[in-house]
């Protein structure tokens, strides 16, 4: 931000800058950068500053901020002496095992609740037996009864939760979670229901049908996903049919109560917008993020951005919009259903378009289940079995599964017969085939 001396009030402020001018250079700074491109609007430009004087970035030439209004304007500004308090996560060089979340353990011990008295029988009344055993072995601390926690589903699916927040942790080269998301808001179960719960199109699988979307509207979303072979094309249509249907989707989706992304996961789908250069790793990130959402949500969601994509490149649809284009028209009529904060309504349209779009171009991929992080919690999962059947059943562990010391026993090793030496014949001459020839007599 180009800084300089103003005067106010026949007084002078160094190293400040007006509200115009910030205004100006900020807005050409977002057009021209890539994550946000020439389509960002003054008017976003000053509700993105406004944001920066609530939270402390710049402040006015009088020390306030917070709850003062950012005016575009000659109202003077300046950068604050010290930077803003709120911690920003940061990146780890090199990955910090100490950092990541702990993956529950399965070989811990539980205490079995015992009765506090169990009668037994004396073996002697005598004091002389007590004392010299009590001499020979020392004093005999309490026994306690223990065994070993089994594998329930419930532990399961805390492994799932574990293992999918350090996953996240390590895509995002985060040195913590901390101030991006709140674990503690997140459910195992609908880790596991996105997993699992899903048809062959990967779409999740409801079971309380009340959960879904009405089925005015998944009809309408079918009739134009599929447009114009959808079933739905053989009812009467007249001029500004499929207007009409694409209003009924959007009424409904913009009436919704909470972005399809959730408001308590805004600041970890934002945390992945500048990682958007490195595609792999951002459709990585979205995948694993995509895991955190309930199972509804992220139903919703992947029909949305199934019927989005298929609007996008159907050129047999009439237009939808007078005056813009298919691709536009979606990013402008869902990006704030999909992802929004509950306090800065304005500023959203930015982050949101900018993450719709990607979302968009990577249809296909990013809300498919992480295949990496299903191996490695399924290996993990399956080896604590193992581990837990061998500790119970050594023997039969043993029988079933045998080392290669048992089997070197049972099977030993048979020495290598030597293959047998071909001998050819050396012919002097190539071998020729018999011709028939005439011969002839005197």
């Amino acid at each position: 931000m180009p800084i300089r001396r103003h005067w106010a009030h026949f007084r002078s402020y160094d190293h400040s800058f007006t509200g115009a001018e910030a205004v100006d250079f900020l807005h050409e700074l977002l057009r021209q950068n890539q994550n946000f491109g020439p389509e960002v609007t003054r008017y976003q430009t000053l509700q993105l500053l406004r944001k920066f004087l609530k939270n402390h970035v710049i402040e006015d030439v009088k020390g306030r901020f917070g709850k003062e209004d950012f005016e575009d304007s000659g109202h003077l500004y300046r950068f604050p002496p010290q930077s803003p308090l709120k911690p920003v996560p940061v990146r780890l060089p090199v990955r910090d095992h100490r950092s990541l979340p702990r993956i529950p353990r399965w070989d811990v011990y539980e205490e079995i609740a015992v009765p506090e008295k169990i009668p037994i029988k004396p073996l002697m009344n005598s004091e002389s037996w007590n004392k010299r055993h009590s001499i020979a072995i020392g004093e005999v601390p309490e026994c306690r009864l223990i065994r070993k926690r089994e594998l329930t589903p419930k532990h399961m699916d805390q492994i799932w939760k574990s293992m999918t927040l350090t996953h996240l942790q390590t895509v995002l080269g985060l040195q913590s979670l901390d101030g991006v998301l709140d674990a503690k808001l997140l459910s195992p179960k609908h880790i596991v229901h996105n997993v699992f719960g899903v048809n062959k199109q990967g779409i999740v699988v409801l079971k309380n049908k009340t959960e879904d979307l009405p089925h005015c509207v998944l009809s309408a979303m079918k009739c134009l996903a599929n447009w114009p072979n959808g079933s739905e094309a053989r009812q009467p249509m007249y001029p500004g049919f499929e207007r009409d249907v694409f209003r009924t989707v959007a009424e409904h989706f913009q009436r919704l109560k909470e972005p399809l992304l959730t408001f308590h996961l805004y600041e970890i789908f934002v945390s992945i917008l500048g990682l958007l250069q490195r595609q792999s790793v951002a459709v990585e990130a979205l995948q694993v993020c995509g895991l955190l959402l309930p199972p509804a949500n992220r139903r919703k969601l992947q029909l949305l951005m199934r019927l989005m994509a298929k609007v996008c490149a159907n050129p047999s649809l009439p237009p939808l919009n007078d005056t813009i284009g298919a691709r536009t028209l979606m990013v402008q009529t869902f990006s704030r259903c999909i992802l929004g904060s509950a306090d800065e309504v304005d500023l959203d349209e930015l982050l949101a378009t900018k993450l719709v779009t990607f979302m968009i171009d990577n249809h296909d991929s990013v809300l498919k289940v992480p295949s990496n992080l299903r191996k490695s919690v399924e290996e993990h999962l399956s080896h604590l079995r193992r581990a837990q059947f061998q500790r119970s059943h050594p023997d039969i562990y043993r029988r079933r599964f045998p080392t290669a010391e048992s089997e070197a026993v049972v099977f030993p090793e048979r020495p290598q017969r030597l293959k047998p030496q071909l001998m050819f014949l050396t012919l002097k001459k190539p071998f020729q085939p018999f011709q028939r020839s005439w011969s002839f007599r005197a």
